[in-house]
C-alpha cells in the first residue's frame, strides 16, 4: 500500500529532470501520472530543452512501476492549449487529485538575448497561473480536496546579485510564484485543496548543470552549490521529490499555505 494509491498527478515539465524525478517517485506510492513538457527549444535558453524522446522515457519508467500515464506535448504559456491536454487526461485516467506545476526554465546567462526577460516570466509566473486557472475548476468539481505544489526556487525567498535580464526574470518569477501560492492557498482552503511551494537550492539537473550555468556563476562569484550550509555543491532531483511525496500525502493534510525550503542550509545562511 502506497501513500498515494488511486490518486492522479498532474505534472508540468514531467520530460526529464525535476518533473521525471517527481512522477517516479509519486508513481512509487501508487498515484498515476498526468504529464505535459513543452518538448522544444527557446531560443533564450542557452541550454538544451527537453525532447520528445525524453517524454516517452519519463512515460515508459512509469509504467514500469505498475502505474498508468498519460502524458502530451503542451506549453504552459499556452492557456488554451494546457487545458485541452489537462482535459484529455482527466478523461483518460478519471481524476485529478494532486498538481505539481513545476515547468520552468534558467537562461542564467551572461550574455544578454532580447527574449529572456519575457520568456522567463511567460514559462515560470505565467504557466504557474495558466495551469492554477486550469486545474483549479476541475478540481473543486471533482470534490475531496487535493494538493497543489508550485515548484519555487531559493532565488523565490533571497535576492540575486546580477543584472542580467534571465536572471532578474528568474528571481522575480520565483518571488511571482509564492504571491500566487498564498493566494490560491486561502481560496482553495474551503474545498479542501492545500497549496504550498518547494524551494529548492542547485539541483543536480540539465538546467544547472550546464556551461552557460557555470559561466554565469562564475560572473557572479559564486560556485554551483552558492553556499549551501551543508558540505554538499548541490541537491538531487530526489530530495525535491521526497519532499513534495510528503506534501502531498495525508501526513501533511493541514499543511497549506508553506514556503518549505529543500536547499541544504541555503537560506539560512543569507
Amino acid at each position: 500500500m502506497g501513500s498515494l494509491d488511486g490518486k492522479v498527478a498532474f505534472i508540468t515539465g514531467v520530460a526529464r529532470g525535476q518533473g521525471r524525478s517527481h512522477a517516479l517517485r509519486l508513481a512509487a506510492e501508487g498515484a498515476d501520472v498526468l504529464g505535459i513538457d513543452i518538448c522544444a527549444q527557446l531560443e533564450s535558453v542557452p541550454y538544451a530543452m527537453a525532447t520528445r524522446d525524453d517524454l516517452r522515457s519519463t512515460a515508459e519508467a512509469v509504467e514500469a512501476l505498475g502505474r498508468r500515464v498519460w502524458t502530451a506535448v503542451a506549453d504552459v504559456r499556452d492557456a488554451d492549449g494546457l487545458g485541452k491536454a489537462l482535459t484529455a487526461g482527466i478523461d483518460h485516467l478519471g481524476r485529478l487529485d494532486i498538481v505539481l506545476a513545476n515547468a520552468g526554465i534558467a537562461p542564467m546567462s551572461v550574455s544578454d538575448h532580447p527574449d529572456a526577460w519575457r520568456d522567463v516570466i511567460d514559462v515560470n509566473l505565467t504557466g504557474v497561473q495558466n495551469t492554477l486557472q486550469a486545474v483549479a475548476p476541475a478540481m473543486i468539481a471533482q470534490g475531496g480536496g487535493g494538493s497543489i505544489v508550485i515548484t519555487s526556487s531559493t532565488m523565490g525567498l533571497a535576492g540575486v546579485g546580477t543584472d542580467k535580464p534571465g536572471a532578474l526574470a528568474y528571481a522575480a518569477s520565483k518571488h511571482g510564484v509564492v504571491g500566487l501560492m498564498r493566494a490560491y492557498a486561502n481560496l482553495l482552503a474551503p474545498h479542501s485543496i492545500r497549496v504550498n511551494t518547494v524551494h529548492p537550492a542547485g539541483v543536480g539537473t540539465a538546467m544547472v548543470v550546464n556551461p552557460a550555468m557555470q559561466e554565469y556563476l562564475e560572473s557572479i562569484g559564486t560556485q554551483s552549490g552558492g553556499g549551501n550550509a551543508l558540505p554538499v555543491d548541490m541537491i538531487e532531483p530526489i530530495d525535491v521529490s521526497n519532499a513534495i511525496a510528503w506534501l502531498v500525502s495525508d501526513a501533511a493534510r493541514y499543511v497549506t499555505g508553506v514556503t518549505l525550503p529543500v536547499d541544504a542550509g541555503y537560506i539560512n545562511r543569507r
